[in-house]
């Protein structure tokens, strides 16, 4: 990660110094995009944009709590005048400018890897093998590397849980099996078949294929999408 909330933070002078750095952070994240690489780029820049949102969201609160200090009496007009204590510093000013002035930029970089996270998405399909059972939390998923003409054949472990008011959603996974893709290729239903065969705890797992054309890379883009896919699948 070439950009961060530190980043900003440790930018108390030399303004122009710390836009090039943002841009030159923003460039080397964006490239990553320009290869059809989504992850983890475009989830830390989600991270960082909320981060930055939400300083700013608590500085503006804190500074509406602090004291002010007196800075001038005004016998004419009768009137006190004040100055903000902390959050009024020149260098902290810096700061908070340098997030006002970024914070669009970081917006264009995450809708440029949220139109591919879209295309991907798009472009990904998820079937069922067999019959499946009404337990889903546990099976296997086959998802293809067409780059390097493989499957991976995928066992998953799929959670919901409470925290609070809010519901979360977990998906573990682990490559249980990697074979090449030849002309002839071995159906879904072999294949799950053979996992059972293998692997007795799971006598009647549920089991997916993800089905897609695309030759984009697998780690960083194919497999995040395709675990997404598969948890609306399981817990729908």
């Amino acid at each position: 990660m070439q950009l961060s909330l530190e980043t900003f933070l440790g930018s108390g002078q030399d303004p122009e110094s710390n836009q090039y750095r943002v841009l030159q952070g923003l460039k080397t994240l964006t490239d990553e995009f320009g290869h059809n690489r989504l992850y983890p780029t475009l989830s830390e820049l989600i991270d960082l944009l909320n981060s930055l949102n939400l300083l700013l969201q608590e500085t503006s609160s804190l500074d509406q709590q602090l004291p002010q200090q007196l800075k001038h009496v005004d016998l004419k007009n009768k009137k006190l005048h004040y100055e903000d204590v902390g959050l009024n510093r020149p260098d902290f000013r810096r700061v908070m400018e340098l997030i006002r002035w970024a914070i669009p930029y970081i917006q264009k970089a995450i809708e440029e890897g949220t139109e591919i996270y879209d295309f991907v998405d798009e472009n990904i399909a998820v079937e069922e093998v067999g019959i499946l059972p009404i337990y889903r939390e546990e099976g296997y998923y086959f998802v293809p590397e067409h780059r390097e003409a493989l499957l991976h054949l995928l066992r998953y472990e799929a959670t919901l849980y409470t925290s609070g008011n809010e519901r979360f959603r977990t998906l573990k996974t682990n490559i249980v099996d990697t074979i090449p893709q030849p002309g002839v290729q071995t159906s879904p239903e072999s294949l799950k078949l053979e996992l059972i065969g293998r692997n007795k705890d799971l006598p009647n797992p549920a089991t997916f294929v993800c089905e897609t054309s695309l030759e984009f890379p697998f780690y960083a883009t194919i497999l995040p999408v395709a675990k997404r896919k598969l948890m609306t699948r399981v817990f729908s």
